[in-house]
């Protein structure tokens, strides 16, 4: 087996790519809601989604069901990436709470699709640790409105 997933690889740096993007254009925006249980939770499980979305660990990965499983999960997994890119796009300058919902939802479910699809055990975990606390931090952070992010607006 293949320790090394390309395709993995690839989708995360699809998703990574608009963020990036964003923390070089407003490097001053920061979030206004802690929660230092919440944040470590959602660091542990990034972590762990960036790591189990590009490495295949034998004996907790144990690859598609089938060819046809495999095209659902490249299929699937385009769409989401490319619909995440296009609201970035699209909400780019949007401080609201749908932005936050629908940008933290997104890769949330590529990673958990991600995971079932290639039977990633690991990825699933960290998932499921990543997800609730991202979309909550997200939210959070949504509702109140620092003044960095009035000055995305210009």
């Amino acid at each position: 087996m293949e320790y090394f997933n390309l395709l993995g690889l690839f989708f995360l740096l699809i998703i990574l790519a608009p963020n990036l993007l964003f923390v070089a254009r407003y490097k001053s925006v920061s979030a206004t809601w802690h929660n230092r249980a919440v944040e470590a939770i959602e660091q542990i499980g990034r972590i762990g989604c960036v790591v189990f979305m590009v490495l295949k660990i034998p004996r907790v990965y144990f690859d598609f069901w089938s060819e046809t499983a495999f095209s659902v999960y490249l299929c699937v997994n385009v769409a989401l990436a490319a619909l995440y890119c296009v609201l970035w796009g699209v909400l780019w300058k949007n401080n609201s709470l749908v932005k936050a919902l629908l940008l933290s939802i997104l890769p949330s479910v590529v990673f958990l699709f991600s995971g079932l699809m290639s039977r990633s055990i690991l990825l699933v975990v960290s998932v499921l640790l990543f997800a609730p606390a991202h979309i909550l931090i997200s939210c959070k952070n949504a509702d109140k409105t620092p003044k960095e992010s009035r000055e995305l607006d210009k």
